[in-house]
């Protein structure tokens, strides 16, 4: 398992700051959207890459253009000596139950169901929902199992629990997404928000969602991992 040495230390502070941020704005809403992510992407691409997730992959509150996927795609597409696609596989308000759910059916399409690479991003909802951590981790397993058994290399994003939930839960849900990763031997990018939570000027009126401009910070922040798995032929 690779992880960029620089996530390694993601502030516990921060984080907490984002939730109880939350609880200030009037308490924890599943991170959703008024509209889904689409299957869409260049139909033509090379290197097709499917970002699935909730509204933080679908472009929550965002105008066209500066969305996740989006960003990501015009990223690496400069970059890239190949065309490249990123599928937005984002759904409003999606939890890892219905991620797993729909997994099968977001890869259908995409270049026989085997694309490039699929970057993971579940779970925010489940913190916020306070969902148990045993589900999560259950189904986090068997959708990086899926993928990994098809031969499909993965980035998998992590999140962590809202500090109200207390040490416990914290315990149990901040580790599923390293244990995943090292099980499975896939690569781990810590935290999907790194830079951007609990950062007011690179997030939405919510708290939760990020600005354009937060998009930007993920996007670059992440982007390496991404084109060195491509380059590495998905490892």
């Amino acid at each position: 398992m690779m992880v960029n040495s620089h996530l390694r230390s993601v502030s516990c502070t921060l984080i907490a700051a984002l939730w109880l941020s939350l609880a200030a704005i009037g308490g924890f809403a599943p991170v959703h959207g008024a509209g889904d992510g689409d299957a869409g992407g260049a139909a033509d691409s090379d290197i097709r890459i499917l970002a699935f997730g909730d509204s933080l992959t679908a472009g929550y509150g965002l105008d066209p253009g500066e969305g996740f996927t989006e960003q990501l795609e015009t990223w690496l597409g400069a970059r890239l000596a190949v065309p490249v696609g990123v599928v937005n596989g984002g759904v409003s308000g999606d939890t890892s139950t219905g991620g797993r759910s729909r997994l099968d059916w977001a890869l259908a399409p995409i270049k026989n169901g085997a694309p490039d690479l699929v970057i993971l991003e579940l779970g925010a909802n489940d913190g916020l929902r306070g969902i148990d951590p045993a589900i999560t981790r259950t189904n986090i397993d068997a959708m990086v199992a899926s993928l990994s058994g098809r031969g499909i290399p993965v980035l998998l994003t992590g999140m962590l629990a809202p500090p109200n939930l207390g040490p416990e839960y914290a315990a149990a849900f901040n580790t599923i997404y390293r244990d995943v990763a090292a099980k499975y031997g896939v690569r781990l990018y810590p935290f999907f928000l790194d830079g951007v939570a609990a950062d007011s000027a690179l997030n939405q009126s919510d708290g939760i969602h990020p600005n354009a401009d937060g998009v930007k910070i993920i996007v670059e922040r992440l982007g390496p991992a991404v084109l060195s798995m491509l380059d590495a032929g998905g490892r």
